[in-house]
């Protein structure tokens, strides 16, 4: 490589074409690989074995005694934080980012694979192999689509890189844990963000016109947990928007791919800290689940600021609610949209009387495991009893839903924790 030439390179994936397109499949990279058959050892949308990947990854399982573990996946601690330096560009204030730099200044690990924006497209997710702290500014920000980030696995190897970090969404997460033990790799930190509701990315561009007029000069979209998303645009401009004012009801049936829709991994629980907003009250929501997630923190030192999480408001009604419009859409029924006159409304209520802090992560939580059972029922029957762990069917049943026949790994007993 010249000298000065960028070290951020993107993935040369067009050798390593995706195998067969199977209906539940977010393409993350393994059917890229020299080893597409791999697919079927380790997708989380075949068989996945949370309890034996739990206890591989954090020495454990969820702790019954522990509630929030039924939600959030085991952990040590969860914290409120922010960098007190935000970094330029960043979705929050670098978190993420400033993780990956400080483990190449440290020269804890070798390379870090995370996602970048395309070149002909800022919005579409590009896989990335960066081994300069300085280049981890390129992919600050967010993208929406899929992106094959594992098929960078075997070029990392292939370039001799020993110790690695993975920045990743939880379908990714879940394949690299499943395969950890053969990668040959000393060391691999995960840096897990949550996620639910990807799309393609030109789904993502149909979204971002029923928004604005000027879709094209929106650079920056952010889900809030007050019940706003936020835009920003080229020119500087920023726009919130309250979740019940959404064009959601305007989307294609399609628009979410049955894959989020029955994803039970929202929270990401085999990363070693995950970080997102859902209970951040404001700022981000650090989930510390074992040793290496501490040693992760510990290399931001004195540059992030953290707080306690809190919790308020109640999400029993909420997810009621949901859950009676994701009946309507499973069964085929539109979404009923909410008359406009109480739109603005309960957009000014809902922040201030809806869960907030950890209550409002809770929700979204049981929200995503009532999706996948109500989902999975309509359009995938016999994958419910291989897709559907435990802990999911003990979050729904305080809602009335309950496994039938067939739809239970274990017959002849409701699932308990």
């Amino acid at each position: 490589m010249a000298q000065g030439e960028t070290d951020i390179r993107f993935a040369e994936l067009e050798g390593f074409a995706p195998a067969a397109p199977r209906r539940l499949c977010t393409d993350c990279g393994i059917s890229r690989s020299s080893d597409p058959k791999a697919c079927g050892r380790v997708c989380q949308f075949l068989k996945p074995d949370y309890e034996t990947l739990e206890r591989q990854v954090h020495g454990r399982t969820r702790d019954p005694e522990r509630p929030d573990e039924l939600f959030f996946g085991p952990f040590r601690r969860m914290v409120a934080g922010e960098l007190i330096t935000p970094s330029p560009g960043a979705q929050w204030t670098g978190i993420v980012s400033r993780l990956g730099e400080r483990l190449l200044e440290t020269g804890a690990v070798d390379a870090v694979l995370a996602i970048g924006p395309h070149p002909e497209d800022r919005w579409r997710p590009n896989p990335v192999l960066i081994t300069r702290a300085e280049d981890m500014a390129g992919v600050r920000g967010m993208r929406m689509g899929y992106a094959p980030l594992l098929a960078l696995l075997e070029p990392a190897r292939a370039a001799g890189h020993k110790r690695i970090a993975l920045i990743g969404i939880p379908c990714q997460v879940h394949a690299l844990r499943a395969l950890e033990a053969e990668l040959g790799f000393e060391r691999i930190y995960v840096i897990g963000t949550p996620c639910a509701d990807n799309t393609t990315t030109e789904n993502f561009h149909l979204f971002l016109k029923l928004l604005s007029d000027a879709p094209d000069s929106i650079c920056y979209l952010e889900f809030r947990s007050d019940y706003h998303v936020e835009l920003r645009f080229d020119d500087g401009s920023v726009r919130e928007v309250p979740f019940l004012q959404l064009p959601i009801a305007d989307l294609p049936s399609d628009f979410f791919p049955l894959t989020c829709r029955t994803c039970v991994d929202y929270t990401n629980v085999l990363a070693d800290i995950t970080i997102g907003y859902m209970a951040g009250g404001g700022k981000q929501w650090l989930v510390v689940r074992n040793e290496r997630g501490e040693e992760l923190v510990e290399l931001l030192g004195q540059e992030l600021r953290t707080r306690d999480i809190t919790s308020a408001g109640n999400r029993a009604g909420p997810v009621k609610g949901f859950l009676a419009n994701t009946e309507r859409a499973a069964g085929g029924l539109p979404l009923r949209r909410m008359p406009k006159v109480l739109r603005g409304i309960f957009g000014w209520l809902m922040p201030r009387i809806g869960p907030r802090g950890a209550e409002f992560a809770r929700a979204r939580v049981e929200m995503k495991a009532i999706e996948t059972v109500l989902h999975l029922r309509r359009s995938a029957p016999a994958r419910m009893k291989s897709m559907i762990p435990d802990h999911v069917w003990e979050l729904v049943k305080r809602y009335g839903l309950e496994p039938r026949p067939g739809e239970c790994a274990d017959e002849g007993r409701t699932p308990d924790m």
